[in-house]
């Protein structure tokens, strides 16, 4: 059978392929989000004790949280494989249901980008969900019929940044919705810890907290400091990373204390230079970045909202006396 393009089996994700090798491999060994481990680990032994599979199940947050690495968990724990794909994958009606005669019973089908399916592909998925069949259309024109196929009960689950851009009939079919939040430095600082472990790299306490800082509350970069730190350490022949040896390299890479980088210091800086502190819109700051509009609202904003250096207004976003500190401005007079 010709291999479908758009359905990645990945039963062992770890295995040979370094990018995933920092990826916790069982729900015990994911740190951080606890409330949301806590109700899953409750799913989880709920469905296997009757031998079912897990309800649909839609994981949404911030880019780099582990949605996609709870993904593979979850196929773990259920001792079942895990297949691949993505929103902006399924092009077609008839792509998704490739995928779906292809499941194994019980198995993950993992979609990535899932507010990004079209309404044909939903509609071949919402049957497939909720009753385990797929409508598939035979012919064209007068001639055309419809038949209806049984697949396998089977496990989705679908991740997204943006959880208001899914329709509410697909919402609706998902029994578990959990919602990633951002993480603290102790959580991160755990990570770190880990993550140095396996690259085989010793750390000292403060080196990992100051990368844990610095990381935006996001272990997808935590982890990639600690790669490039460790790169910094190592080219300078130290077998330890301390404190100094992380100071070092984020001076190097442009990352202040508060985890800003340069883009996110550059658009602070046009807003108060050229608009008077705001309010700004969205794609007047894109233009003025020169950087995509999605990129600034998905990526860069959350971070800079959460630290409270930015606000959103109904007339545009506007920085706050934080901002101005940040970058060591004066804070303009009222009035």
């Amino acid at each position: 059978m010709p291999r479908d393009e758009n359905l990645e089996p990945d039963p062992h994700p770890s295995e040979g392929r370094f990018e995933l090798s920092l990826r916790p491999r069982r729900i015990g060994e994911f740190i951080g989000q606890e409330k949301l481990k806590r109700n899953l680990t409750v799913f989880l032994k709920a469905a296997t004790q009757r031998g079912e599979p897990l309800d649909h199940l839609l994981l949404y947050g911030p880019p780099g949280l582990g949605k996609t690495t709870l993904a593979h968990i979850v196929a773990a724990e259920m001792e079942t494989s895990i297949h691949v794909t993505s929103g902006p994958a399924i092009e077609r009606p008839g792509d998704l249901v490739g995928i779906l005669t292809n499941l194994d019973a019980g198995s993950v089908l993992f979609i990535d980008e899932i507010h990004r399916l079209s309404r044909p592909v939903e509609e071949i998925l919402y049957p497939a969900m909720e009753d385990s069949k797929v409508d598939i259309m035979i012919g064209q024109g007068p001639a055309a019929r419809s038949i209806r196929l049984d697949v396998p009960r089977f496990t989705v689950i679908g991740a997204t940044t943006r959880q208001g851009l899914l329709t509410g009939p697909l919402r609706d079919r998902f029994g578990i919705i959990s919602h990633f939040q951002y993480y603290d430095h102790d959580a991160l600082f755990e990570i770190v810890i880990r993550s140095a472990g396996i690259l085989g790299y010793q750390i000292d306490e403060e080196g990992a907290r100051g990368i844990a800082r610095r990381s935006r509350g996001t272990p997808r970069i935590a982890n990639r400091l600690l790669r490039r730190v460790r790169d910094f350490a190592q080219v300078a022949g130290k077998d330890r990373i301390g404190l100094a040896d992380a100071t070092a390299a984020f001076e190097a890479l442009e990352i202040d204390p508060l985890g800003l980088d340069d883009l996110d210091r550059r658009l602070l800086r046009i807003m108060i230079e050229r608009y008077k502190g705001g309010p700004v819109g969205i794609d007047t700051l894109a233009a003025s970045t020169g950087e995509d509009s999605g990129t600034i609202e998905e990526v860069v904003e959350p971070f800079l909202m959460q630290e409270g250096l930015i606000q959103r207004t109904p007339r545009g976003r506007c920085v706050t006396e934080l901002a101005y500190k940040s970058l060591g401005m004066p804070v303009p007079l009222e009035g």
